[in-house]
């Protein structure tokens, strides 16, 4: 058709995302001179066989990657823009709820939509679900942690709003745990049976003599999987001991309770998971693995048809098992991130809103906007929240800002301005207002630095000069003056790297276009045979000014220096 419609001249361009018949089909619309750019990645052809079968014809196979991060990061800020000013607009959706599904697949093969079909789950309403209540109510439900502070909060609130009457609740000191013999008295007095056991969740026995511990008349309804163990350290100094500790009581834990429950009809089966393993928070590699694990878990049973929720929780106001242990630079660094602590209540009615919905995960964690627009500022916002901040946008540039602002001052000029930016950041990561309060000659042991406000300074100081900084930058650098001189030697030698690159594109797009003149031959090699003599010799000066060479003599130098002729 394309043959018919052009006379028989084919088209110049083919942009190819197909297979096999369709691609060597579309080869054979191009003349001499045509491209074909392949956009797909299941059928890549040898640009040299494609030139001898179709003499010509460019081909060249299309990696988004080869343009480089800095390059895609333009992209996708231009297209950002675009969107914004609505140059150009998504794709339109249309949405099906999920119980009309069959309409949406017949819908779906009539072949006429734009863009996308999507169905829907229904989300349940605010507060405690009647159905959640009227299904878990009549049997037991097992919660691990439960005697800990969100277990037993869980506890309570499973008598008093979903009216729960058989609970058994394990941990690792079971009845004698502080507070056990309290919430059992608090928990009877509400009307319902409760057992604790001691139990190790993350030995399997165990795990069955929890669940054969369920009365057998209030079968098993639910299971709420709260049991961790948090280790806190940066990668370098994490053991095969301490991540195993972690997976075992989380992501060991929670695969028993599915083993042994899968045959179950279970209504509720919720896995408390943590935003360590959607965002990543610093010095927590092994928690959030092991939180990732259970958001998998849940996925995994939700395709088989079982009920799950993993519930990824941010802070808790309350000190709990497993954050009580921060002090206040801990959950100040945390905050800095954009998730702050939340009330209790506020907690349990996420909680019910979780189990009340049809989605395998979900995230349930108060986020500050100031502290996300701030983290954006820094350059350290996860790009995850940045929908979140009014207008969407990520601040970038300030790596760029910073060399722009260090071109053309002096020496002391630049020194000044790198030490403040290094203050800046090292009174941010301490909480300070401002890095005046900094004293630049103080070691960093000594300001309150450990291992994770180490990285974080790092990570900080990396968005705001555009270097790779070491992770150990402020133990090889112990105060903020040698950090500040180690900043100004990278980023010397980035930008003669930089200038020097710029020459080696220059150059070889010269070469490319076959623009190279013998003046710019003469400068080139001058340059390079400067440079070469002073590295062996200080005092030598060119012995010989290539302005006078033959143009013969001046290529063969040429591809001797650089392989170009």
């Amino acid at each position: 058709q394309f043959m018919a419609a052009t006379g028989g001249r084919g088209v110049d361009i083919v942009l190819d995302s197909l297979a096999g018949e369709f691609v060597d089909t579309s080869l054979r619309l191009l003349p001499r001179g045509g491209r074909f750019l392949e956009m797909g990645k299941t059928d890549i052809r040898d640009s040299g066989e494609i030139a001898a079968r179709y003499p010509g014809v460019h081909y060249r196979a299309f990696d988004l990657w080869d343009a480089g991060p800095d390059r895609i990061a333009e992209m996708l800020a231009d297209l950002e823009t675009m969107f914004d000013e609505e140059i150009i607009v998504p794709l339109p959706v249309t949405t099906f709820d999920i119980r009309r599904a069959r309409e949406a697949f017949r819908y779906f093969g009539q072949a006429r939509h734009i863009g996308k079909i999507a169905l829907s789950m229904p989300v349940g309403e605010a507060g405690v679900d009647s159905g959640v209540v009227s299904a878990v109510s009549a049997g037991t439900v097992v919660i691990t942690g439960g005697t800990g502070g969100l277990g037993s909060m869980l506890a309570r609130h499973l008598v008093v709003e979903y009216g729960v009457r058989s609970l058994v609740l394990a941990s690792r000191r079971g009845p004698g745990a502080p507070g056990a013999a309290e919430l059992v008295a608090e928990l009877s007095g509400l009307g319902a049976r409760v057992r604790v056991l001691a139990c190790d969740v993350s030995e399997r026995g165990d795990v069955v003599e929890l669940l054969a511990a369920v009365p057998q008349d209030a079968p098993l309804t639910g299971v709420v999987h709260t049991a961790g163990v948090l280790d806190d350290g940066v990668v370098v100094s994490l053991t095969p001991d301490r991540v195993d500790a972690v997976l075992a009581a989380k992501a060991d834990a929670a695969w028993y309770l599915h083993e042994l429950t899968r045959e179950l009809d279970l209504r509720l089966f919720v896995l408390y998971s943590s935003v360590a393993g959607v965002l990543g928070t610093a010095g927590q590699g092994a928690y959030a693995a092991a939180n990732a694990f259970l958001d998998g878990l849940a996925e995994y049973r939700r395709g088989e048809g079982r009920s799950a929720v993993s519930i990824a929780w941010g802070l808790w106001a309350a000190g709990t098992g497993m954050t009580g242990h921060l002090g206040g630079s801990d959950t100040a660094r945390l905050s800095r991130g954009g998730v702050v602590a939340m009330p209790d209540e506020q907690g349990l009615a996420l909680f019910d809103a979780a189990v009340a919905q049809h989605r395998a995960g979900v995230v349930a964690a108060r986020v500050d906007t100031a502290s996300l627009a701030a983290g954006a500022r820094a350059g350290t916002l996860v790009p995850l929240l940045e929908g979140m901040l009014p207008g969407g946008r990520r601040v970038t540039g300030g790596a760029v800002g910073l060399r722009q602002r260090l071109a053309g001052l002096t020496e002391p000029e630049r020194k000044a301005l790198v030490l403040d930016t290094v203050r800046g950041q090292v009174a941010a990561v301490l909480g300070h207002e401002s890095g005046v309060v900094i004293d630049a000659g103080r070691n960093f042991r000594d300001l309150g630095f450990d291992s994770l406000t180490a990285v974080e300074t790092r990570n900080r100081l990396n968005t705001a000069t555009g270097l790779r900084l070491p992770a150990t930058l402020v133990f090889d650098y112990p105060t903020p003056d040698a950090v500040t001189a180690h900043i100004l030697t990278e980023l010397t030698d980035t930008e003669i790297s930089d200038s020097l690159s710029r020459l080696e594109r220059e150059v070889m797009d010269m070469v490319d276009s076959k623009t190279l003149t013998k003046e710019f031959y003469s400068r080139l090699l001058n340059l390079t045979r400067i440079a070469s003599q002073v590295n062996e010799d200080p005092d030598a000066s060119p012995s010989e000014d290539v302005m006078s060479m033959s143009d013969q003599k001046l290529l063969d130098l040429l591809e001797d220096e650089f392989g170009i002729s």
